[in-house]
């Protein structure tokens, strides 16, 4: 392979005059070692949810491509992982070669996610779901745990109900130290009357829980156990391979914009929930999706708000419309019949001239984010949510233009390198491929100190500011933390 990569990525940090923090990298979790591992934590419950787990994906490719579109199977990932790149492929699976190669890579601090345990706080069954957890936190606090001061991993926190949620907080917490979390955001429901009057056909139609808002579930006490232990949430959430991302026969169609539309639901969820409202000290991070989704979705609350807050919709309540003027003008204007259906009302009490609400108590769809003005959008929305940006993508420079976003707002980008991953085929090119959006001059250098270092302190080292104790980027991030820049 090419060491110029590896040169260029040393070189550049070298220049830099802050350190870089990978926000989301990934490491590939060895199989063999994995099941005995799980079994030995968890016990048969765990070694039978591995084993359920790690079918999903070979089953979908072992059917022909018939055989998927006759079943409505998306066309999974192959070839996911590195191969021809040796090194590469051995520094995802070893934490220790991880750790060694970091300066190769142009990284100071690394925070690494899970590439198999993606999907395992989403399994269904209660029982499999808690062991598989537990039994992935213990095992992944072990093989990073001699290589704190550069290297942390994420734990995964299950979701299907709070109080799962909390139990799993405070042991990967208190019990195994760790101080990041990727907590779930898309849980698979039965649907209620489907259950009731179709039991046989209702589990092969769900709908997701994205935990902010409709939930049958008060997810408050979560977020109120995060405070506590001074963990600030991340989601790493895909909608792949379901929905309008169900291709069998083309694995890229599933692929592109999946992190995206499920970044989308869930900050959208929590926004709309008033989450942000009712924990303003509580930042969230929403991963690999990029941040155009973000930079529109915000953009798109602004917007729908002008139209939709509670005094802005009188101007669209049927109770004021003038029915005799408008009569005037169907006799001036329309045709006779036209003129005729108005004076007898036919149509004004349909379609969206109803009356009907659907029952709601409250018309503003904004009321438990209690919006006065669309600033409170901003205040709400922009400190508290942070997105995770890969290095080649070009719309990361979105977030920095104040001029594009809705009263100058700069969103929280965060660097994330995907390492580990198929999009990845050179680790030591991430960081000087992020640096191109300076070169190109998308961006300027006090951004890029943003989006490679000083937004990663902010979004874990606000909530705890002992986050970085004990790390080579102690004494930089305590700068930030204590200046606020």
């Amino acid at each position: 392979m090419s060491s110029n990569g590896a040169t260029d990525a040393r070189t550049l940090r070298s220049r830099l005059n802050h350190p870089v923090i990978d926000a989301d990298g990934h490491w590939l979790e060895y199989a063999p070692v994995m099941r005995e591992e799980f079994r030995r934590i968890g016990g048969d419950a765990a070694a039978e949810a591995f084993a359920l787990a790690s079918q999903r994906v070979p089953n979908a490719l072992k059917m022909s491509l018939p055989e998927r579109r006759r079943r409505r199977v998306a066309q999974e990932a192959f070839w996911g992982s590195p191969c021809e790149n040796v090194l590469d492929r051995a520094t995802a699976m070893l934490p220790r070669l991880m750790y060694e190669r970091l300066d190769d890579l142009g990284i100071d601090f690394c925070v690494v996610y899970p590439t198999a345990g993606l999907g395992y706080h989403r399994m269904p069954d209660t029982r499999l779901r808690r062991a598989i957890c537990r039994a992935y936190n213990v095992f992944t606090a072990e093989q990073f745990r001699p290589f704190a001061d550069r290297i942390i991993p994420a734990a995964i926190i299950p979701m299907y109900t709070p109080e799962e949620a909390i139990e799993e907080l405070e042991f990967a917490s208190r019990q195994l130290g760790y101080k990041v979390m990727m907590v779930g955001g898309l849980m698979r429901r039965p649907i209620p009357a489907l259950a009731e009057e179709h039991p046989d056909v209702s589990k092969f139609v769900e709908w997701y829980d994205v935990v902010g808002i409709d939930s049958d579930h008060d997810y408050d006490p979560v977020w109120q156990k995060c405070r506590e232990l001074r963990v600030a949430p991340s989601f790493h959430n895909g909608a792949r391979s379901i929905l309008l991302r169900n291709s069998p026969s083309n694995f890229c169609y599933n692929h592109i914009g999946h992190f995206a539309s499920a970044g989308h639901a869930v900050a959208k969820a929590l926004f709309f929930g008033g989450v942000t409202r009712r924990f303003p000290d509580l930042n969230f991070a929403f991963l690999e999706g990029g941040v155009g989704w973000a930079c529109m979705l915000y953009a798109d609350l602004i917007g729908h708000w002008d139209k939709r807050n509670r005094q802005a919709l009188e101007k669209t309540n049927p109770a004021n419309l003038e029915r005799a003027r408008l009569l005037e003008f169907a006799r001036k204007y329309g045709s006779e019949a036209v003129a005729e259906a108005v004076g007898r009302g036919d149509g004004l009490e349909g379609d969206s001239n109803s009356t009907l609400t659907g029952g709601l108590e409250d018309l503003d769809d904004y009321f438990r984010c209690k919006i006065g003005r669309k600033e409170d959008i901003r205040d709400l929305f922009v400190p508290r949510f942070y997105f995770g940006c890969e290095a080649d993508d070009p719309v990361n420079a979105w977030a920095f233009k104040r001029e594009a976003n809705p009263m100058g707002a700069r969103l929280n980008a965060l660097f994330s390198s995907d390492i580990g991953h198929f999009d990845v085929p050179d680790m030591a090119a991430v960081v000087p491929e992020a640096y191109e959006l300076v070169e190109h001059g998308l961006i300027t250098d006090g951004d890029f100190r943003d989006f490679m270092f000083t937004n990663a302190v902010r979004f874990w080292g606000e909530v705890n500011p002992d986050f970085f104790k004990g790390t080579v980027v102690e004494k930089a991030a305590a700068e930030v933390l204590r200046h606020g820049a």
